[in-house]
């Protein structure tokens, strides 16, 4: 006979995790199925090559969300947030940019390019921190439904209104702006420097087929913005052990509250009967019923390979087809044999200690989507460079090394040639670009791990590898994502939710899909 559970998620990385150790705190008989070795989906830690640790996927910690890290009280299960000190932006001419956590030290240091900048930044800080404040409690509310009349409905769309109106005529503007802007244009009208606009825009074109001059960036620029570390917005950090040590503190508590965990488990299918989701098949054939199934893979896959077309409306199929993934980045991890040096600022220090970009102005920025938009990967990509071996030396022999290079413009669809043969192409283009920066690079490095969209695809089931389930567009957010119909975590299959970063309110290791998805579970599990 079948085994039987009240829920099963599908897939263990942190939102589906998440999602399970909620709906286990309320009772629920809950299984989490991973169809990889290891928990974590893309946040993840593994030993790639013996004695580096590696956070394959995801590198940095800002998005998880306060109330989740209190409510399943992570730091007692092992979570560590180590805070990133610093943003370096090296330029070849011998000139550098940077931001530190000393006010006074990054009002000098901008100085350098613009008084007037300087002066700016910390008022365009305390800007963005205030819109993050009023963009803080959507991101843990259900999307409300613009066609519904049910006062519960309403007064939601009401209250956010309200808060609208509360953020003053100024702030309530500039928020109309990131909504419709491209992160270029609305930094123009803060500063003239063009390595700190070209350093800042970028978190506006992180993990979207998208250029810093196209319009809605400015929206992604604000989702980043909104990470916090101990209320702290726009603060960053590494996970200590790499980022598997936030999924397994969220496994650990899941598994305290009574959540079944169960690894080289992939699913085949949801079963479907009448119109109701009633349990899984795994890949080697097993049933498991449940009344509830959670999905916290992407809309894609969930609904075009999980589930037989006659189970679901073909204008709803049509509708996830149209929802744009088109990932847009790769990765390239590296083993170090030492401390790599910068030619502009040589030596060890603050800077190589944070965020370092490779993004050196905007024209360099929209040349490497140019390439993008005609299916090559960048030859000058932008690149996000960290070295968390500074920060935590476990993650390296003594001595040793681990960088992580997050890069982007890598197309999935390539217009001549496949990822299988440019895998090496792309990570020696990643490798040379950094070289221009820290020359004898190359000479340091043992090891190299290349991550095409390809391999995020196949590796980690990211459907055309896009990081953030789905890109984070206008039309794809609130209560459009993934669909109008879906935008609630219900599906039109009742018994099926969604619990991934494919549904509100979007990607980045941030745990809210998860959290909201199990909130509404257990609301009509008590109906």
């Amino acid at each position: 006979m079948a085994a039987k559970y009240d829920a099963i998620i599908i897939g263990g990385g942190h939102n589906g995790l998440i999602a399970a150790a909620y709906l286990a705190k309320a009772g629920l008989k809950t299984l989490v199925l991973e169809r990889r070795h290891v928990l974590g989906g893309a946040a993840v830690t593994e030993e790639v090559f013996p004695g580096f640790k590696y956070s394959v996927c995801s590198y940095v910690v800002s998005l998880l969300r306060p109330e989740m890290i209190r409510g399943l009280d992570l730091p007692r299960h092992g979570l560590e947030i180590l805070p990133l000190v610093a943003s370096f932006t090296p330029s070849l001419d011998g000139r550098y940019l940077l931001r530190t956590d000393d006010a006074q030290e990054s009002f000098r240091e901008i100085s350098k390019f613009s008084t007037l900048d300087a002066e700016a930044y910390p008022e365009f800080g305390r800007m963005m921190t205030q819109l993050a404040r009023f963009a803080k409690p959507i991101l843990s509310m259900t999307p409300p439904r613009p066609d519904s009349l049910k006062p519960t409905e309403l007064l939601k769309l009401l209250g956010i209104g309200q808060r609208m109106r509360e953020l003053g005529h100024d702030l309530m503007f500039e928020n109309m702006k990131l909504f419709t802007m491209s992160a270029v244009d609305f930094l123009e009208e803060w500063f003239e420097t063009e390595i700190l606009k070209a350093t800042m825009s970028v978190s506006g074109i992180i993990g979207t087929f998208l250029g810093v001059r196209s319009p809605g960036t400015a929206y992604v620029l604000l989702h980043h913005y909104m990470g916090e570390i101990d209320g702290a917005f726009r603060a960053w950090g590494f996970s200590k052990g790499g980022m598997g040590g936030v999924s397994n503190a969220i496994a650990s508590a899941a598994r305290e509250a009574g959540v079944e965990i169960r690894t080289s488990a992939g699913i085949a299918q949801i079963l479907v009967k009448d119109g109701q989701t009633y349990g899984v098949v795994l890949e080697d054939g097993e049933e498991i019923h449940a009344r509830v199934v959670g999905s916290s893979v992407d809309p894609n896959r969930t609904f075009l390979k999980m589930i037989e077309s006659e189970h679901l409306d073909p204008a709803f199929i049509t509708s996830i087809r149209r929802y744009k993934l088109r990932g847009s980045s790769g990765k390239v991890n590296l083993a170090l044999d030492r401390l790599p040096q910068f030619e502009c600022l040589p030596g060890d220090g603050k800077h190589m200690r944070g965020d370092i970009a490779i993004a050196p102005s905007l024209d360099y920025l929209e040349r490497a989507y140019d390439d993008a938009k005609y299916g090559r990967f960048s030859r000058r990509p932008y690149i996000n460079v960290v070295i968390p071996s500074l920060t935590d030396p476990t993650l390296a022999p003594p001595g040793k090394h681990v960088m992580s290079c997050f890069v982007q413009y890598a197309p999935y669809h390539l217009s001549e040639g496949t990822w299988d043969d440019q895998r090496e192409a792309f990570g020696d283009i990643v490798v040379d670009t950094l070289e221009e920066y820290m020359p004898g690079l190359k000479n340091s490095i043992l090891h190299r791990q290349v991550l095409t969209p390809l391999d995020l695809e196949r590796e980690f089931g990211l459907t055309e590898g896009n990081i953030f389930q789905g890109e984070l567009s206008l039309e794809q957010l609130f209560f459009l994502r993934p669909t109008a119909e879906t935008a609630q975590f219900r599906t039109p299959l009742r018994g099926l939710y969604l619990c991934g970063s494919g549904a509100h309110p979007g990607g980045g290791v941030m745990g809210a899909p998860g959290m909201i998805a199990a909130r509404e579970i257990l609301k009509d599990w008590r109906q």
